[in-house]
């Protein structure tokens, strides 16, 4: 049985992909911050993750590491959004954007990077809203506005670049690393008007994380995103 490991599973995308890889027959471990997980499986184990903290970065690592399985798919899946409605850079919200999207994850993934198969997929999950050469681009590939959320977008442009770090450092080692943007999805973050489900997302991104895709690159299903 295969294993996957998926940060923020207590609701919307991570909950469906954790729904999706179950029903795919994986082994699934999960993360929650603030709400629990509600999903009764034998396969599935959780743990309580709060990419702000350092501590709680280590004390989840560990409870990973003691269940003894090695990790065939990583989805880097949890993330905030706090500056939805802005249009300028707010400092203290955007460090403490950082610290979720891009150190804690980043934190977290060095972790148990030695937990990790060596034909595995590690997954960041990003956003076209990081990518620079749609940067100012309105509704291209999704529905971001220009100029709005710019923390959010520097976070997603700054975990794309360890992406790209991250899958030169193992490409020896026979991992992929992949940037992977969901789509527009119907969640908290995304709202009602989004075009997708956080089902139909999952499908997109376990179509991705089965795959061998080159690694270092950014998809959307089988599309490539520039960078």
């Amino acid at each position: 049985m295969k294993t996957v490991l998926i940060t923020g599973i207590s609701r919307g995308i991570g909950r469906a992909l954790a729904e999706k890889f179950l029903a795919e027959g994986y082994f699934v471990i999960g993360t929650f911050f603030s709400s629990e997980v509600d999903i009764e499986n034998k396969n599935l184990t959780v743990f309580p993750l709060d990419l702000s903290k350092s501590q709680s970065i280590a004390d989840c690592a560990k409870n990973i590491d003691d269940l003894g399985k090695r990790i065939d798919v990583v989805i880097n899946n949890a993330g905030v959004l706090f500056d939805e409605e802005e249009t300028g850079v707010i400092v203290e919200k955007l460090r403490r954007t950082l610290e979720v999207n891009l150190f804690g994850t980043i934190d977290f993934t060095e972790r148990i990077i030695s937990l990790i198969q060596k034909d595995g997929h590690i997954i960041n999950i990003s956003s076209t809203a990081g990518s620079l050469e749609l940067a100012g681009i309105e509704k291209e590939l999704s529905s971001h506005y220009p100029h709005h959320y710019p923390a959010y977008k520097i976070s997603k442009t700054a975990l794309n670049m360890y992406t790209r770090t991250l899958a030169s450092r193992l490409h020896e080692a026979g991992v992929i690393v992949s940037s992977v943007h969901p789509g527009w999805v119907k969640t908290e973050m995304g709202g009602e008007e989004a075009e997708l489900t956080p089902k139909e997302a999952a499908e997109g991104i376990y179509k991705v994380a089965i795959s061998k895709p080159e690694t270092g690159q950014f998809w959307f299903q089988d599309k490539h995103i520039p960078w």
